[in-house]
Order: structure tokens, then C-alpha cells, then sequence
């Protein structure tokens, strides 16, 4: 727990320096893009994780590995350079944590408010249209929502937006039960 933290911690302060030096250029929008298909990229290659995540890569290899792939993709100068600045310094593993920073950052710098919908199932466009107009309603702000599945939870739903939860999941009333009869 203890290292996530720290992982977050250093994320945090990663994604500030690269939201202030974005800001100043004029370029949150195209940073925030290229991350954004960044982070898809490593929900999609095991490899990527691998590599970032993995001590038996040196930081030059990981730099050549995230260099490669900003320019495949076409990334913003700015996106690149902090991506070689980020491994040179041995922080590519907090990759993951930069990028969740930055959205936030972003958001709130757009005034909107994030939200991670976790459900069992992956949710229809109704249903996730339905979860969308009830957070708009319930927060007076347009959310941008981010979807997980986790079939860990059984059914219902988790909502988590900035520090509140609101878990409706059924594993989550399943333990209050057997917690209750525990104590009967």
C-alpha cells in the first residue's frame, strides 16, 4: 500500500510539471490526447507494461521503447520529450499514475468533473447514458466518466468520483449481510 502510494505521490508531481510546461505552451488539449492514447496503449500491450514496469529493462532501453512509440504514434514534442525525460530519471514505471494525474488536472482545469463507473459487465450505451444523466444531476456538472469492469463485485455498481464512493455493488451488500450475521 505503501508503494502505491508513493507511486501515486510521484505520478502526481510528474503530471504537475507536465501540466504547467503544457499549460504554458498552449498545449493541454494535444498532451492530454497523446496520453490519452498512451494509457490505451498500455491497457492493450502486456509487452508495454512489461517494459515499464520491469527492473531487467534499463532506462536507456525503456526511453528507446517510449520514443518508438511517441513517434509511431505522432505524439506533441512536449509529450515526447517528457516521456524521455521520464525514463532518463527511472520513473517510467510510474507511467500509469502520470497520466490518471494529468486527467484529473486537466478536468478540473475544464471545470468538469471525473467519475470511474465500475460495473461487472461491461454497461450499454443506454445504461451508460443513464449513469451519466444521473451524475449530472446529482453533481450539477457535466462528469467525464471512465468505465471498468470488474467482475470481482458480482453485480450493481461502483461510482467513485473525486474522494466519494457510492458502492451499490452486490458483493458490497453480501459482505454487510454476512458481517451482520456474524454479530447475531
Amino acid at each position: 500500500m505503501a508503494e502505491d502510494s508513493n507511486t501515486a505521490n510521484v505520478g502526481a508531481r510528474y503530471a504537475q510539471a507536465l501540466f504547467d510546461l503544457a499549460t504554458d505552451q498552449k498545449q493541454v488539449a494535444a498532451v492530454e490526447a497523446d496520453l490519452n492514447s498512451l494509457k490505451a496503449a498500455l491497457a492493450d500491450s502486456k509487452d508495454l507494461r512489461t517494459l515499464l514496469a520491469s527492473p531487467t529493462f534499463s532506462a536507456d532501453d525503456k526511453a528507446k521503447g517510449l520514443a518508438g512509440i511517441a513517434t509511431k504514434a505522432k505524439f506533441n514534442a512536449t509529450t515526447k520529450k517528457f516521456l524521455g525525460l521520464l525514463a532518463a530519471n527511472g520513473r517510467a514505471m510510474v507511467l500509469p499514475a502520470v497520466i490518471a494525474a494529468f486527467a484529473r488536472l486537466s478536468a478540473h482545469a475544464r471545470g468538469a468533473v471525473s467519475a470511474e463507473v465500475t460495473t461487472a459487465i461491461p454497461l450499454s450505451a443506454a445504461q451508460a447514458k443513464g449513469v451519466q444523466a444521473a451524475l449530472r444531476q446529482s453533481l450539477g456538472k457535466d462528469p467525464e466518466i471512465t468505465t471498468r469492469v470488474d467482475p470481482a463485485i458480482l453485480g450493481g455498481i461502483k461510482v467513485k468520483v473525486g474522494s466519494r464512493l457510492f458502492d451499490a455493488s452486490l458483493k458490497s451488500k453480501l459482505d454487510s449481510l454476512k458481517f451482520a450475521l456474524k454479530r447475531a
